[in-house]
């Protein structure tokens, strides 16, 4: 299988660590992806043109990191980083929380990215910036369990935080102590975090 991807990506992060996490890693070839460049395959292999995509030995592609992570775990037997039954939703939830604060993170560095200055909207910057921070509030005061065996919920939100210290300098951090320690505790216990750091 090859993943496309890129060294910066959270989502392309949350599938590479994944694939650390269920011992998958080297059935994986890693190939960089630019999203901007029309020339590069990947506008043919998802007509989206975003990143993660994995290529399956057959020709097929998945997309996006949330198909992907859910693929890998059945490859690795199932119910390893996505429940079953009712403990599935609350993990599920998690998920998409965090996916949603590294979405809109991602949107404030594009707004600066691909906007000169003068042309910045300030008042969706706002927009976005205050997602991120409601969800570091009920996040703060509704840590998850540091957990030995992480479920996708808790890579995600990894995933989540690693981009907020990349992008953003860790500002979060004086105002989230508990989330702090936490992201501490989950590196410690999957190193994974550490070899898949963000770089451009």
């Amino acid at each position: 299988m090859i993943l496309r991807s890129a060294p910066a990506s959270p989502f392309g992060r949350k599938c590479k660590i994944s694939a650390h996490i269920l011992g998958l890693m080297d059935k994986i070839e890693i190939i960089r992806a630019n999203s901007m460049d029309p020339e590069d395959s990947l506008r043919q292999e998802n007509p989206l043109g975003k990143i993660p995509v994995l290529l399956m030995d057959d020709g097929a592609a998945l997309y996006d990191s949330r198909v992907i992570c859910e693929y890998l775990d059945t490859l690795a037997g199932g119910n390893k980083l996505f429940p079953a039954g009712d403990a599935r939703w609350p993990v599920l939830t998690l998920q998409a929380l965090a996916d949603g604060m590294t979405d809109a993170s991602i949107l404030q560095v594009y707004e600066k990215r691909f906007r000169p200055e003068e042309k910045y909207h300030q008042d969706w910057v706002g927009y976005q910036q205050g997602k991120v921070q409601r969800a570091l509030i009920w996040l703060e005061a509704n840590a998850p369990a540091k957990r030995a065996q992480p479920h996708i919920g808790d890579i995600a939100l990894a995933c989540a935080l690693g981009y907020l210290d990349f992008r953003f300098e860790g500002v979060w951090r004086s105002s989230h102590p508990g989330l702090v320690s936490w992201l501490e505790s989950f590196a410690e216990t999957n190193p994974a975090f550490g070899e898949t750091a963000p770089h451009d």
